[in-house]
């Protein structure tokens, strides 16, 4: 496989519409914080407060924090600084499901499915060819002002991150930088951070390792957790996946959905007028954009299903309601054809993961 990627196989959103969730972004935050920074000023350059929790930044935002922070401390080496003091809660939504991978050949897999639930700053690939693995980052922003600090930030935390996991240092052999090296940070400094051969002008954003490495156990992994967390992360990122992607319009629907399901007011009359639309006029557009309001009904449900039957709080009477059906049994045959299970049961599953989440 080519170690480039364009841009249209990354299924990253638009610019516009690309995000960094808040957890990712904090770590920014925090080593910006702890190496003396001023956080009002920080805000006030990526245009967003950076109060506790943090909200989710846009990736301009957040290049705009990683310039910002650098430029007021005065250190070329921020990106390097931030990926070192990347942890668990660094990759929101997958970290966990890494923690139940049996080897890292596994975790690199999940790695590159599940990234998207923290970032769209860009994509991993992973590729082997002759006993070497090939660890490419592909990102479409690189363009932008002073990205370096972003892919740097990247690898130190994919390396940090890997430490953590194995409990020690894994060998690796050379990181490669698209950008080249900034005159002020001598070599030296990039190769104590990653503790291998540093380069500079690469085609694509690269670290190499043996590729035994990926067949090594990760310690004190807890496997029985891995298909329930798995399962999670894959519904979030499903529907990270549509956020991002989706028309305004269909967000807009599904919000005025979920507002009136629990007073069995979400039909496409009700929606439309809360809308300002006629209903012949929102079926149309929703026609155009190849979506029928029953599907974003039943998709809705879906989701707010899972999130309600997570809240161990409400009877399953009480979801039942929530979501807008007046008979149990209408809501259990619902939840079998999206689940294939009881809502009963699947609560049970959900259960049995809690506190390994809990626990991060």
């Amino acid at each position: 496989m080519s170690p480039t990627h364009p841009h249209d196989t990354l299924h990253l959103p638009p610019l516009e519409r690309a995000r960094v969730v808040g957890a990712y972004a904090a770590t920014a935050v925090e080593t910006a914080q702890a190496l003396g920074a001023d956080l009002r000023r920080l805000g006030e350059a990526c245009g967003q407060a950076l109060t506790q929790p943090l909200p989710d930044l846009s990736v301009r935002q957040y290049l705009h924090l990683l310039d910002a922070a650098a430029n007021q401390l005065g250190e070329p080496t921020f990106g390097l600084q931030v990926g070192q003091r990347m942890r668990l809660a660094t990759f929101a939504g997958y970290g966990l499901v890494l923690c139940t991978c049996r080897d890292f050949r596994a975790a690199a897999a999940q790695t590159c499915r599940f990234e998207g639930l923290a970032h769209d700053l860009g994509r991993s690939e992973i590729v082997e060819r002759q006993g070497v693995a090939h660890y490419y980052w592909h990102s479409p922003w690189l363009d932008l002002p002073n990205a370096r600090l972003l892919s740097e930030s990247v690898v130190a935390g994919i390396r940090a991150f890997a430490h953590w996991l194995a409990g020690g240092t894994l060998p690796a052999s050379e990181v490669r930088f698209t950008h080249p090296k900034p005159a002020e940070v001598p070599i030296e400094a990039y190769e104590r951070a990653l503790g291998v051969p540093v380069s500079f002008g690469a085609p694509v954003t690269e670290l190499r390792f043996p590729a035994a490495v990926l067949d090594a156990h990760i310690p004190h992994a807890d496997t029985s957790l891995f298909p329930e967390l798995e399962r999670l992360a894959g519904e979030k990122l499903a529907a990270r996946d549509r956020e991002s992607h989706e028309p305004p319009l269909l967000r807009q629907v599904r919000e005025h959905i979920h507002q009136r399901l629990m007073h069995d007011r979400a039909t496409l009359g009700e929606v439309a007028a809360a809308m300002a639309l006629s209903a012949r006029s929102l079926q149309r557009r929703l026609t155009q954009a190849g979506v029928p309001f029953t599907a974003l009904v039943d998709d809705t449900r879906r989701e707010l299903a899972q999130r309600y039957l997570r809240d161990t709080r409400l009877s399953l009477t009480e979801v039942a309601f929530l979501l807008g059906y007046r008979q149990q049994s209408s809501f259990n045959h619902a939840f079998r054809a999206w689940f294939d299970c009881t809502p009963a049961a699947w609560r049970v599953q959900a259960q049995a993961a809690a506190p390994a989440r809990r626990a991060a």
